[in-house]
């Protein structure tokens, strides 16, 4: 497995990135200001966005895995990359997502615990309702591990 950092032309990976993030538009938010790394395992497995959110917390905006590889541990590779590289600069390591039967345990078991939700996130940011492991997107779980 190699990490590689993509600085140019983030949006090449625009299919892996609406796997995590929906809409396009709240892409464009954060992808030039964020670090993007690509998992790449005898081809492209997965890639990650991260932001520097100001006193000394450091957000994944957008993480995802190619669908034929989930379940195979690429997305805790990324989460656990991030955390060694980052550890020592950041104090905190946060992530938002969607309160979602699938994603939420995932970040719970990658060390994460609950620390905030923003209320009708979904519903008052996306163009269309979101939907995940059968419910719908509402409110904005924020998780954070310290770093």
């Amino acid at each position: 497995m190699v990490f590689k950092e993509v600085k140019d032309n983030k949006k090449r990976y625009l299919d892996l990135l609406l796997l995590a993030d929906e809409q396009e538009d709240m892409i464009d938010r954060y992808i030039e200001k964020g670090t993007m790394y690509v998992l790449d395992d005898n081809g492209v497995k997965g890639e990650c966005v991260v932001t520097d959110e100001g006193n000394g917390i450091l957000e994944i905006k957008n993480i995802a895995i190619v669908p034929g590889c989930q379940s195979k541990g690429y997305g805790k590779a990324l989460v656990n990359f991030i955390v060694e590289k980052y550890a020592g600069k950041y104090s905190v390591l946060q992530v938002g997502t969607g309160d979602s039967p699938m994603t939420v345990p995932f970040y719970e078991k990658c060390g994460f615990v609950r620390s905030q939700c923003i209320r009708g996130f979904f519903t008052d940011n996306y163009d269309h309702p979101i939907y995940e492991g059968g419910v719908q997107l509402v409110d904005m779980i924020y998780l954070q591990r310290q770093l």
